[in-house]
This record gives structure tokens, C-alpha cells and sequence, in this order.
């Protein structure tokens, strides 16, 4: 069974950093993407950023672009994203995700994923 296990959330303050962390287990495969969403209190669940677990190749929306780093480690099985220059407008439930087929709808949509974690709090304060 694949579980996704977010952690490193938290609080900051505007310019502030932090560093979430995803840890995947029960894998019998090789994931294509690994991913991270958002979900702010009324929203809808927005893409983040999204890296290849082969090749390591990056996508970010435009709005985290030059402040997020996303990055895996595929030995360890997990995956990362640095958030730099937080802005209160970062402040939402964080969503690791994976898929596990290169084919579909885009990366950006959640219906593209087949697993996610529970979701790691990130707070920023102005």
C-alpha cells in the first residue's frame, strides 16, 4: 500500500523560509512525477511544482516561480520542496503527489495523480 507522509510545515513570517519534506513508502514502482498542491481554506486545490523521478526535471506554477525548489531524493524515496520569500498568500494546506504514468491529463491537474499524503500546514504571517 503506497502512503505519502508530508512533514516540515509550519509557521513563518513573510520572507521567511521553510522546507517540506515527502516521504513515500509501499512503492512497487517507479513513480513518473511526484508533485505538490495547495489547498487554501475555500479554495480549490491548486499545483505547486512537480519534478521527473527520472531525470529530475522541474515545473512550477508561475506564482512560486524563483522562490520554490522542488527536488527528490530517490534513493531515500522522498521529495522536497524548498519554499523561500514566503508570502501570506503561501499559506495553505500542502499535498504531496504522485503518479505513476508519463500519459493524462496535465501534471497540473490533481486527476492526474493516483496517491496523496494527508497534507502538511504552512502558515505565513505578514
Amino acid at each position: 500500500q503506497v502512503q505519502l507522509v508530508e512533514s516540515g510545515g509550519g509557521a513563518a513570517q513573510a520572507g521567511g523560509s521553510l522546507r517540506l519534506s515527502c516521504a513515500a513508502s509501499g512503492l512497487t514502482f517507479s513513480p513518473y512525477v511526484m508533485a505538490w498542491f495547495r489547498q487554501a481554506p475555500g479554495k480549490e486545490r491548486e499545483y505547486v511544482a512537480a519534478v521527473t523521478w527520472t531525470g529530475g526535471r522541474t515545473h512550477y506554477v508561475d506564482s512560486v516561480k524563483g522562490r520554490f525548489t522542488i527536488s527528490r531524493d530517490n534513493a531515500k524515496n522522498q521529495n522536497y520542496l524548498q519554499m523561500s520569500s514566503l508570502k501570506p498568500e503561501d499559506t495553505a494546506v500542502y499535498f504531496c503527489a504522485v503518479t505513476r504514468s508519463p500519459a493524462g491529463p496535465p501534471l497540473s491537474d490533481p486527476g492526474r495523480y493516483d496517491y496523496w499524503g494527508q497534507g502538511t500546514q504552512v502558515t505565513v504571517s505578514s
